[in-house]
């Protein structure tokens, strides 16, 4: 049987449920309770005459006011006279001390929740056109320095950041990493970025993009490719496709990344980037120069526009037609890449070309009026390739992609020399799998950081140093500075034989670059660098991933650095549509050059100068090199 429930319980139910709704209803229940008290006590005084000494009888209107007064300013009664209308008066004030105390205590406490809400970081994000970054890891700070300085040209950016982190704590890091943020506000919320109902705070139906990072846990890939889930299939999703930039470390879970993604997504594989991009190094000493200079946006950067007045002209034409910029390839109607398409090749209606410029405003088509001297051309030595000796120094979960990657390189016979003082590294080095048989693994247990270690190795006789850091077993900086003694150790051994070792390091934070230059290495690959501005152009470009995955990639045309003697007389003065000519002819695409000192500016590119000016005359000498794209 249903047992009855009294009056008395629905209203202490109904009461305790109006209490509970929050600091509006107990402000609402004093306002209630302020008025009943001043109607009841402004009803006595009119109902029973009761007035201050020598005064007259006193109507309802101004009964009341009298009541309202005494209950908001306790000073008021100050003035009455008549115990009788003074004893009612200190009645109506003493209720409303309690009355408003009770209210400012109510105020004050709602305040300071209010404010402790806000420095949560959980109100809704109304920002339109907004960058929002996912997750949050040392990449974080490169990240939002890139697309603050790709900001610089649009009105009111806004970057929004979502992680799993105390908001104040990450606005005063980032205040104290980046100080000038120009025009750029930045814009913190905590929550969970692979949860549907955190991520509607910071408003991404309304995003121009958004950059998901690999977070600092146990498995960073899962919660990648969740909060891409979360993005891609939420109910609530705009029509408009998203532009994501994702960062992916293992690459066996690219294939489910770009499933989740479908096509909105464009993945940055962080490992096979470094890998392909220290190997490259290795073998092209300055490549990372012309890397980094592509990816920043201090610099030139690449941009894909439609030119329809060269519809029809042949690919090798329209290279000509760019005096301050580089066409490199083109952009075909399914939305593929193709670089360094042959010289023949006729450009379709809809196709977007790819080009290197300093800024998209600055591409400017321009037809060629000059002439080239063909006695400046000059034709490409036949260099006879020969087995490598490669050594390795120091382990990572790299490692075996750089060794892999490596293979598909050299020449049968090679072989490649691993020192590391990981515990189990030997096994892990002993299960590579190799491209091909064309390299041989050496693999030895040492400290790859003493000199006397160093010295037995007999590194000059190797053509290829690698230095990479112990990342898996320690911080990035102590990482940075054991690699940065083992470069020491290289320089001092190179010195006493008065002679020169190829040595290419693996560098985790760009600020220990400058200390590590003391080395003298002839290279560096800052890897957290490197992954950051990839993802910062991915955010801004969504046909970067193709991009630079093609350039990448040993079976498409690839950016290597050429004796300048191949190409064009030595010390004579030309200018850059000479050296354009020269690459055209052997079927590549001349996109820069390096020299010592060249171009640099402060930016540690090693003189790598990219998209020149093809009017400007040079001169080269037998140290210099071309920066071509090639597929050999």
């Amino acid at each position: 049987m249903k047992s009855k429930i009294s009056p008395g319980a629905r209203l202490r139910y109904w009461f305790d449920r109006t209490m509970s709704a929050g600091t509006g209803a107990l402000i609402g229940w004093l306002g209630v309770i302020s008025l009943v008290i001043i109607l009841v006590f402004g009803a006595v005084i009119t109902l029973t005459g009761i007035a201050q000494e020598d005064g007259q009888s006193l109507g309802f209107a101004e009964a009341t006011w009298e009541a309202l007064m005494r209950t908001l300013d306790a000073g008021t009664m100050g003035g009455d006279t008549g115990w009788v209308f003074r004893l009612l008066m200190l009645l109506v004030t003493l209720a409303g001390i309690f009355v408003v105390s009770t209210l400012i205590g109510i105020l004050s406490s709602g305040i300071e929740n209010k404010l402790d809400e806000l420095r949560k970081g959980r109100s809704l994000v109304l920002e339109t056109a907004h960058t929002i970054i996912l997750n949050w890891s040392p990449s974080i700070f490169d990240v939002i320095s890139e697309l603050v300085i790709a900001n610089e040209s649009r009105a009111r950016p806004r970057i929004v950041i979502m992680a799993d982190r105390d908001k104040v704590e990450m606005e005063d890091e980032i205040a104290a990493k980046i100080p000038n943020l120009r025009n750029t506000k930045i814009i913190c919320r905590s929550g969970d970025p692979t949860d549907l109902y955190d991520l509607s705070i910071v408003n991404p139906n309304q995003s121009r993009s958004i950059v998901i990072l690999s977070p600092e846990s146990d498995d960073p890939d899962s919660s990648v490719i969740k909060s891409i889930l979360a993005l891609t299939q939420a109910p609530t999703r705009r029509a408009e496709k998203y532009r994501i930039a994702a960062e992916i470390r293992d690459i066996e879970n690219a294939e489910l990344a770009h499933i989740v993604g479908g096509g909105e997504a464009q993945l940055v594989l962080a490992d096979d980037l470094i890998s392909r991009i220290v190997v490259h190094s290795s073998r092209q000493p300055g490549l990372s120069g012309v890397y980094t200079e592509l990816l920043d946006f201090d610099g030139s950067e690449i941009y894909a526009v439609e030119e329809p007045a060269l519809v029809g002209k042949t690919f090798g034409y329209a290279i000509f037609c760019y005096e301050v910029s580089t066409l490199i390839g083109l952009i075909d109607g399914d939305n593929k890449v193709q670089l360094n398409v042959p010289s023949s090749r006729v450009l379709l209606p809809g196709e977007k070309l790819i080009l290197i410029a300093e800024d998209d405003n600055l591409i400017e088509m321009k037809k060629f009026g000059g002439r080239v001297d063909p006695g400046l051309l000059r034709q490409s030595t036949a260099r006879e390739s020969k087995p490598e000796r490669t050594l390795m120094l120091g382990w990572n979960r790299r490692a075996p992609m750089i060794a892999a990657e490596l293979s598909r390189f050299v020449e049968p016979g090679s072989t490649l020399t691993i020192v590391a003082d990981n515990h189990g590294f030997a096994e892990e080095a002993a299960a590579i799998r190799l491209a091909n048989d064309n390299l041989t693994l050496d693999i030895r247990d040492g400290d790859s950081s003493k000199r006397d270690l160093l010295r037995s190795l007999d590194p000059l006789s190797y053509d290829h140093i690698l230095v990479l850091g112990y990342t898996e077993h320690l911080a990035p900086q102590p990482a940075d500075t054991r690699t940065l003694v083992t470069l020491l150790h290289l320089r001092r051994i190179a010195e006493e034989a008065g002679s020169h070792a190829s040595v290419v390091s693996e560098m985790i934070d760009v600020r220990n670059r400058e200390l590590a230059e003391v080395s003298r290495a002839d290279d560096f690959v800052v890897s957290n660098k490197l992954v950051s501005l990839m993802l910062a152009q991915a955010a801004e470009n969504e046909y970067m991933a193709q991009i630079f995955g093609s350039l990448l990639d040993e079976d498409g045309s690839e950016i290597y650095l050429r004796p300048a003697s191949d190409y064009v007389a030595l010390d004579q003065p030309m200018d850059f549509y000479t050296v354009t000519m020269a690459a055209v002819k052997r079927g590549e695409i001349a996109i820069g050059y390096r020299r010592k000192g060249a171009g640099d500016s402060g930016r540690k590119l090693g003189g790598v100068v990219i998209n020149p000016n093809k009017s400007d005359q040079f001169s080269f000498s037998a140290d210099d090199r071309i920066v071509v794209l090639a597929t050999q």
